[in-house]
């Protein structure tokens, strides 16, 4: 097997080497660890001009149309930098669950704002007494009508503060096993009862705790088809 770079991603290496060694020097990633927002707009923007928020989104829906070596090279050069920003929770975590769970429609509204810098996500997992287990999974989301109701905690969620949608994984049942129970929700970060809180870390990432208490989230609002009975079957 073949496992040199193409052309192509050598390029994308010494573009990204060498941008990001103008563009990110120590001295703004040290400006950023006490910055409310932890990343400069401007640089979000020349990012997104170069492409790559949307560099692993498919062209029908603004992006390039790339793979994953060439995000894994543009990470590693992302990482040698210490870049201050949004972009693993926004393009890898959040951009990756529309592309897989979101439908049609979701992709074609979310995916190119993603990939034009004018979309942010965060991705809400773990909570107070589990990590990434499925089991460990306690934030709630009740059927009413044409909504959810969800109530819970999320730890560790990286942007939440800065972020247009907020991805919650919920529990809608007690599925066997557990990760039969859970659904994906993309919630609006502006909805009433939710509540933010900035947390202190040692790398001076941002990361927040998350309450939603009683946020009501639209059944169009799932990452995933709805089943007959109003609970949706996702694989975690």
């Amino acid at each position: 097997m073949n496992m040199s770079l193409t052309e192509e991603q050598e390029m994308l290496k010494n573009t990204a080497k060498n941008f990001l060694e103008n563009e990110c020097p120590m001295s703004i990633v040290r400006d950023m660890r006490d910055d409310e927002w932890g990343y400069q707009t401007e640089l979000w923007q020349k990012m997104a001009d170069l492409g790559w928020m949307g560099l692993v989104i498919p062209e029908e829906y603004g992006g390039v149309g790339g793979n994953f070596v060439d995000l894994t090279i543009l990470l590693e050069a992302m990482g040698e930098s210490c870049l201050p920003g949004p972009y693993f929770s926004t393009v890898v975590l959040g951009g990756e669950a529309i592309l897989s769970g979101g439908n049609e429609g979701q992709r074609r509204e979310i995916l190119p704002k993603i990939a034009s810098g004018n979309l942010i996500l965060a991705f809400a997992l773990a909570e107070p007494d589990s990590w990434f287990q499925a089991d460990g999974i306690h934030t709630c989301a009740i059927p009413d009508n044409e909504d959810f109701i969800i109530n819970g905690t999320k730890l560790f969620v990286e942007n939440a503060h800065i972020a247009d949608y907020i991805i919650c994984v919920a529990r809608t049942s007690e599925g066997n096993p557990p990760e039969e129970g859970l659904t994906i929700f993309l919630v609006d970060r502006k909805s009433p009862g939710i509540k933010l809180t900035l947390l202190k870390t040692m790398s001076y990432e941002k990361q927040c705790e998350v309450f939603f208490d009683n946020v009501r989230v639209s059944k169009d609002n799932t990452l995933a088809k709805l089943e007959e009975d109003g609970v949706s079957w996702i694989s975690f």
